[in-house]
């Protein structure tokens, strides 16, 4: 039987065969490198969990995250704000934060890290953008190639589904932050099914979301109750969203209280109580405005300046309009965060917030730390933020008391500056660096959880 012929060592390979072995050669590198990269971080982290692995403590440096919203900045609201300072202080603490979110065709600034998908308008909402799955899902291989460490997902809308499934495909875990409470608040924006109903189905489809997550982070203990109190069994833990305070202080140059009011034609002597956020029902605008006739018997000359767009806002103009306040409100729309907001703070003589729906209330320490005193309700998440004399007063639920807590601030210039010292003190402790660090800490036990996983 005759022999095959075996090739000879010595023939010439084709330039298809060189260029097919080059890019398997450099394919094959490249993998090794990546597979070299990542066991060298999660070595460095076991020490962090397994302390007798080695004499020196070692954190795991340089994780890569990537984060998914439905939405963030020009969008402005508390999810993008808390987006905006994790990632800012994770990357000064040596992180690398790649963020999803829709694109906006209205002020939209790029920045590097930030990938814009594209995304429509949600129906009955103009302010809200919503991306399409398929887009995210499709950035699978691309996301691949870039060996992050783990998947945050801060909304739960497409972001979520997108996200759990990523992390699927990638072999990642998955982590969300609970921004919001919908069972508070979803029933003024679907008003022709029952409340009760509403509820209900808020809870299971936030029950169901959560089973699918490896860990959650809850921004306040209220919200971590709730969840709990719901059946959701994934560990979760309690971390805020930080304040950034190198832009919340008074540089010079900046803005003063006489711009202000020059700028928007307020008399130098009204007395002016200041809302941040949105102008939604959740926020319990319409609170502030029923209050304000009680401080007008005291003090003719306030005005309510309520910052913000929103849902709510033409209905607050109304019941402006309906009480007789009118013209002792202003609604001021959004102001930049980089200069007109702080003036905006500095100028108020009382920060005022009711909202009873918040899982934090983040403006709260904002208005602190740039000296402005505070009177709020405290309920959900402001539970954790507020305490009494620590820059602020904590009025009850009802007109009545708020009115006169707002009325005793604006009557006491010493009070009103005794607290704004110690406001501005206690601010001081919610520095985001901090709160980045609880967040790197759960970060780091997840990716060596994921290694141990992979060892077994």
């Amino acid at each position: 039987m005759p022999q095959r012929r075996l090739p000879s060592l010595r023939s010439p390979l084709s330039d298809p065969e060189v260029e097919a072995l080059t890019q398997l050669a450099n394919g094959n590198a490249l993998h090794q490198q990546r597979e070299a990269d990542r066991n060298a971080r999660m070595a460095s982290a076991l020490t962090l969990f397994h302390p007798a692995a080695s004499t020196t403590e070692t954190q795991l440096s340089g994780l890569k995250i990537l984060m998914i919203s439905d939405v963030y900045f020009p969008r402005v609201n508390g999810v993008s704000t808390s987006i905006g300072s994790f990632r800012g202080a994770l990357e000064r603490l040596g992180h690398s934060v790649t963020l999803i979110c829709p694109d906006y065709p209205v002020g939209q600034v790029d920045e590097p890290g930030v990938l814009r998908i594209h995304s429509r308008q949600v129906p009955g909402d103009p302010e809200d953008r919503m991306m399409r799955y398929r887009d995210l899902i499709a950035l699978a291989p691309q996301l691949a190639d870039q060996d992050f460490d783990l998947i945050h997902v801060h909304t739960p809308f497409t972001a979520h589904y997108a996200g759990v499934a990523l992390g699927r495909r990638l072999g990642l875990p998955v982590v969300a932050t609970y921004h919001t409470l919908f069972e508070e608040y979803v029933h003024h924006y679907i008003r022709w099914l029952p409340r009760r109903w509403l509820q209900l189905a808020a809870r299971r489809l936030s029950v169901h979301q959560c089973q699918q997550l490896d860990a959650l982070v809850a921004p306040s203990q209220a919200m971590q109750k709730a969840l709990i109190r719901y059946g959701v069994t994934t560990p979760s833990t309690v971390i805020p969203t930080g304040l950034s305070l190198e832009s919340f202080c008074h540089p010079q140059g900046a803005q003063d209280d006489s711009d202000f009011r020059s700028h928007y034609d307020l008399p130098q002597e009204a007395r002016l109580l200041l809302y941040v956020g949105r102008a939604a029902f959740e926020k319990n605008i319409d609170f502030l405005i029923d209050m304000l006739p009680k401080v007008l018997a005291e003090h003719p000359t306030t005005r309510l300046i309520i910052t913000g767009e929103g849902p709510a806002h033409d209905s607050l103009v109304r019941r402006a309009q309906e009480i007789g306040v009118a013209e002792s409100v202003l609604f001021l729309g959004y102001l930049d965060r980089n200069g007109p907001l702080q003036a905006a703070y500095r100028a108020a003589d009382v920060f005022v917030f009711a909202s009873r729906t918040e899982t934090q209330g983040l403006v709260l320490l904002e208005a602190m730390a740039l000296g402005t005193p505070v009177v709020s309700t405290a309920a959900m998440g402001t539970l954790d933020v507020l305490k009494e004399g620590e820059g602020c007063l904590i009025a009850e639920d009802n007109h009545d008391d708020f009115a006169a807590k707002v009325n005793r601030l604006l009557s006491d210039n010493t009070l009103r500056q005794q607290l704004a010292a110690r406001g501005q003190a206690y601010a001081a402790s919610w520095h985001e660096d901090a709160k980045s660090a609880e967040l790197i800490s759960l970060y780091q036990k997840l990716a060596v959880e994921r290694l141990v996983n992979a060892r077994k």
